[in-house]
């Protein structure tokens, strides 16, 4: 088989170099890591509530005047004018001045506008290639899109994968990588055939039946590009940056060439053989189904269930004994049963041979009471004597530990079922009924010949239908299978080399369990929309096809030729039976859907043929998507991939949580939780969120259900937040754990996240003056303040920090450093103690100071890009650019690398003593309400920050507020201030607000012994800590010196509150 050609070695995120093998990990410690990462997500989830919670606080007014105010203002931002966008389509956007009334404040629908029809137009999401047509020297990345089913719109599931892979694509993309996004759709043959077949009952009342396999098709071929187009436009309303280029669809030319020829192959070589088997049939869908595709309904005991086609419920769950009479004889043997219905097709009994019950019977046989057979009993060790009866009816045509026993012991196979679920001529007088009416009348007929025995609860499951939740048949019919075991021996191998790295590693073992104990797959389906099975039967001059298809499965196998035409199918069946006539039929069965989607990383590639696409970048990089379609397709993907390729189809994958609904339930459509990510983007009234259920495919019997919980969950619809804080909130909510319980508060919580982005953004640019012109990238110039230095050792940590946590597919931790980079670095401490730097420094002082800001600022909005594409689009084409910077797009900027020459943990620990004494000295001005002629003390506990404090005490002063009067330092021997109130800012800093005759003494000895006990019981459990023997041997030493630190402050914090107790107490009796 020819493979690809050879091309730079690219590690897992897209860097050259070797995969580093890792020791694996035991089952308990991956037990641990999923409720590790389950614990952060719920951390994670709580400080986004508290974040917000924090944030109303500082915005809304604490006095009702204030909040009076604050409505006001909201009243006035409601009068924004309506956006009206001037860009033509596919032109750079025109962008409005901010003091336009319409830039007032964050709007999703104004910053999202115009950018992806220009992003697209540009090319800049085709893959950069070098000047010899080869990816770069930087590498490839690529990520085939797990395509969604033309089946309708996209729901909130492919939200998070388009998120996630978004955010992977353009990290990539700003590394320098080579990068490709292959964006399709598949054509999902039954659910899409379900679809249609139950929108054409609905308006027409008409079966597919009634139209003709090709006009159906047709009508199949409108939907699919409704909805394609809708699927299409979902993606690009969410910024998701595909090569539309390359756009695939799973029944394209090329698709369905790749498809033909790995069929063609895989039964050349005998892989691919036709059987007459026990099959799961869906009578609902009268189609043949893989182990895959039933979903087995646990059951306690007799349970009432709701079955297509059934207007009343159908029981299960209950164990019928009957007897049988025995031929020649008045002896009767009792059986049991689940399914009383299939005893019309019994032909046989099985006893347990060492069971003494039924030795006498054993070689004798039953009559059967309602058709003309007699059933032998045989005896076999399979059968256990403790339960039922301890004697087993046998029906081989429908169960499938009955098939094993009739074969073994060369039982008649007789099937009942016609394909609609009614029974057949061999149910004798039953014949027409449906079979579980017929579970009914059988049980009466038995108990009028008085053979009924009994009923009893019995636990079991009952095999459905995944896509239609009718009750599986076993029943056999001839169909197309692939052998599997050598396939998965070789996807096994190469997992287990690390030719493939699948995350979390709690997955990998689920992959190993299943392909371990894997079974053949069955590939046919009886349906109408798919890929025709590209085979065709042989029928002889003169041979009944009906006596053909009914002989031995040798005979079967040998009568069937594939073909990629069918004039290479006349071929080989005239070389394959020389001198006889005969003509060919193409097989009406189509292929199952995962079948051509295992094909997806190659053929979207254009294999089979030879391309440059298929040479330049495969094997693809990362398949992500959900855990559960590892079986269905990425298992399936890696086997095919190594059989057609010889190589495999991707170096790794991810597979992300799965999305529930606030309370933690499964999505679904009947119960009205499945969220349209376009909803959330645009926002949706409770009132159109019902007339939707009304328009999609959701069963009229539970509208009602679905209204109730829309009522509920969104009792004011759900709100406007916008593509980036979905985005951004989608890839938050992604850890290692096994579902997301998603929450649209926490998302309308980011939607104000972006509005501090944009405020802030608005501010730096009112700062820098039209002519103003940053440095050039290699101008390196020292920064003059100490804020500078320490927002740029925080810049750079924060970048180094960043791409490790995506080279580690920890995206939940990339979000927070991030969102603690804008948040509690550049805004709340940067941005606001620039404006002192910059009114009242010098020219020179000033302008380093916006240097800075610039270089922060551009350096964020690249960094937060992959997570937030269109306000950081938005904003930074805004920014002046830097001397030679001909960067067209942050679509194409440079990422954030971690800049050794910025990392200077002396400035870090310098100006955070700065930050945590002003701190101090609010707080203490804040709690005693002091608001004027505030006396202040800094006591610094040793040179290093006795320096600090006072070559920063005009920055303290800035940063402290106007209500002090006046500061004064202390060294470490000097005596501590009488009269005075304390807060302890760390083991090295104590800062003191002189209070006495200004406060009640006795209630702030009261709140100082609050502290203390607080202090005293942190201490303890420091202590407990630290004295732990099992955590002095497993934890770092950079870890242990942080809980030391810990440790130390506390003490400070005890020896603080104590020194202040005994001086309130003085100042009580002075």
């Amino acid at each position: 088989m020819d493979g690809p050609v050879d091309k730079p070695q690219v590690t897992q995120d897209g860097s050259n170099g070797a995969v580093a093998e890792k020791k694996p990990k035991s089952e308990k410690e991956l037990e641990r890591e999923r409720k590790k990462a389950q614990k952060q997500q719920m951390l994670a989830e709580k400080q986004a509530a508290k974040n917000l919670k924090a944030e109303n606080a500082n915005n809304n007014a604490t006095s009702k005047t204030k909040e009076r105010k604050a409505k006001q203002e909201a009243a006035k931002g409601d009068d924004v004018p309506e956006y009206h966008d001037d860009t033509p389509p596919g032109q750079k956007k025109i962008l409005k001045p901010l003091d336009d009334p319409v830039m007032k404040s964050y709007n999703p629908k104004v910053v999202e506008s115009a950018w992806y029809d220009w992003w697209n137009a540009q090319g800049f999401f085709t893959p950069e290639l070098g000047p010899d047509g080869k990816v770069k020297k930087e590498g490839y990345f690529v990520i085939p899109e797990p395509p969604p089913n033309v089946t309708g719109a996209l729901h909130i599931g492919h939200a998070l994968t388009g998120a996630i892979q978004d955010t992977l694509i353009r990290w990539n993309r700003m590394r320098g990588l080579s990068t490709l996004w292959v964006p399709g759709c598949d054509h999902a043959g039954i659910a899409t055939q379900t679809v249609v077949e139950n929108m054409l009952r609905r308006r027409q009342n008409k079966t597919r039946h009634d139209l003709g396999r090709q006009k159906f098709n047709d009508l199949v071929w409108e939907w699919k590009d409704e909805y394609h187009s809708k699927i299409n436009l979902a993606h690009k309303r969410m910024g998701e940056s595909y090569d539309w280029t390359r756009e695939a669809f799973t029944m394209d030319a090329n698709l369905t060439a790749a498809v033909t020829e790995t069929f063609v192959q895989l039964h050349d070589e005998g892989i691919i053989y036709r059987a007459n088997r026990l099959v799961n049939w869906c009578t609902k869908l009268n189609t043949a189904l893989s182990n895959l595709e039933v979903v087995n309904k646990e059951l306690d005991g007799r349970t009432l269930l709701d079955v297509p086609g059934y207007d009343r419920k159908v029981e299960f769950g209950v164990l019928t004994h009957f007897q049988y009479e025995l031929d020649g004889s008045e002896e009767k043997i009792e059986v049991a049963t689940t399914r009383p219905e299939t005893m019309l097709g019994d032909t046989g009994i099985a006893v347990n041979p060492k069971d003494e019950r039924y030795k006498k019977f054993i070689g004798r046989k039953a009559r059967h009471p309602f058709v003309d057979r007699l059933l032998p009993i045989v005896a076999d060790d399979y059968v256990d004597p403790e339960f039922g009866t301890g004697a087993v009816k046998l029906t081989p045509a429908h169960d499938p530990n009955d098939f094993n026993l009739g074969t073994r012991h060369h039982l008649e196979f007789v099937n009942i079922l016609n394909d609609d679920g009614t029974l057949n001529a061999n149910a004798g007088k039953f014949e027409g009924t449906k079979r579980f009416d017929a579970r009914y009348s059988v049980v009466e007929e038995l108990k009028a010949k008085g053979l009924w025995v009994k009923k009893e609860n019995n636990p079991m499951k009952v095999p459905l239908c995944d896509r239609s939740k009718d009750v599986i048949e076993p029943i056999i019919k001839p169909q197309w299978w692939m052998r599997m075991r050598g396939l998965a021996d070789a996807a096994i191998d190469v997992v287990k080399r690390k030719e493939i790295i699948i995350r979390p590693e709690a997955t990998e073992k689920s992959y190993y369990r299943w392909m371990e104990d894997i079974n053949d797959w069955c590939i046919s389906r009886q349906l109408w929309w798919g890929h025709q099975a590209p085979v065709y039967l042989v029928k002889f001059e003169g041979e009944d096809e009906q006596q053909q298809q009914q002989g031995e499965v040798s005979a079967e196998e040998e009568e069937w030729v594939a073909g990629r035409t069918k004039e290479e199918a006349q071929q080989k069946a005239e070389k394959k039976f020389p001198g006889r006539k005969f003509t060919l039929r193409r097989d009406d069965d189509v292929l199952d859907t995962w079948f051509s989607s295992a094909l997806w990383p190659f053929s979207t590639l254009g294999w089979p043929k030879k391309t440059s696409d298929l040479a330049n970048f495969y094997p693809t990089s990362v398949l992500e998507t959900g855990w559960d379609i590892l079986f269905f397709w990425i298992a399936r993907m890696i086997m095919l991939g190594l059989k057609m390729t010889g190589s495999v189809p991707f170096r790794e994958v991810y597979c992300h949580p799965l999305v529930r609904d606030s309370e933690g339930r499964k999505m679904s459509k009947s119960l009205g939780n499945v969220i349209d990510p376009q909803d959330v983007i645009d926002g949706i009234s409770l009132q159109d969120l019902h007339a939707k259920l009304l328009t999609g495919n959701l069963d009229p019997k539970e509208v009602g259900t679905a209204t109730k919980f829309q009522k509920t969950t969104f009792p004011d619809g759900i709100p406007q937040c916008g593509a980036d804080a979905l985005h951004f909130s989608l890839v938050s909510y992604t850890t290692g754990g096994g579902n997301i319980n998603l929450d649209v508060k926490v998302i309308y919580g980011y939607r104000k996240f972006c509005n501090k982005i944009y405020q802030a953004t608005k501010y730096v640019l009112g700062k820098l003056e039209q002519e103003f012109v940053p440095y050039a990238i290699n101008e390196k110039k020292q920064p003059i303040s100490l804020a500078e230095r320490w927002i740029l050792h925080k810049f750079s940590i924060a970048s180094k920090e960043i791409n490790q946590a995506l080279t580690d597919r920890e995206f939940q931790r990339s979000t927070m450093i991030v969102y603690h980079f804008w948040y509690n670095h550049l805004c709340d401490v940067y941005i606001e103690n620039s404006k002192s730097i910059i009114q009242e420094g010098t020219a020179e002082q000033a302008l380093s100071a916006k240097n800075t800001l610039y270089t922060t600022l551009e350096g964020a909005l690249t960094m937060i890009h992959p997570f937030m594409p269109f306000i950081t689009e938005e904003l930074w084409q805004r920014l002046p650019r830097r001397p030679n910077d001909t960067t067209p797009s942050i679509v194409k900027a440079v990422y954030p690398q971690y800049d050794e020459s910025l990392d200077d943990p002396a400035s870090e620990a310098a100006y955070e003593l700065v930050l945590d004494v002003s701190k101090g000295i609010r707080s203490l001005m804040s709690e005693y309400s002091i608001r004027e002629d505030g006396k202040v003390y800094i006591q610094a506990l040793d040179s290093t920050s006795f320096n600090t404090v006072k070559e920063q005490l005009q920055s303290i002063r800035s940063l402290s507020g106007k209500g002090v009067g006046s500061i004064e330092i202390l060294g470490v021997k000097d005596e501590r201030p009488q009269g005075c109130v304390v807060f302890a800012v760390s083991s090295i800093a104590v800062v003191f607000l002189h209070v006495k005759g200004r406060i009640d003494i006795p209630s702030e000895i009261a709140k100082l012994q609050t502290k203390l006990k607080k202090a005293s019981e942190g201490q303890t459990r420091q202590q407990k800590i630290l004295n732990d023997p099992s955590y002095q041997q497993k934890v770092s030493s950079e870890l242990k010196e942080v809980e030391n630190k810990k440790l130390r402050d506390y003490e400070a914090e005890i020896g603080t509150y104590e020194v202040s107790i005994e001086m309130f107490e003085r100042l009580m009796v002075e």
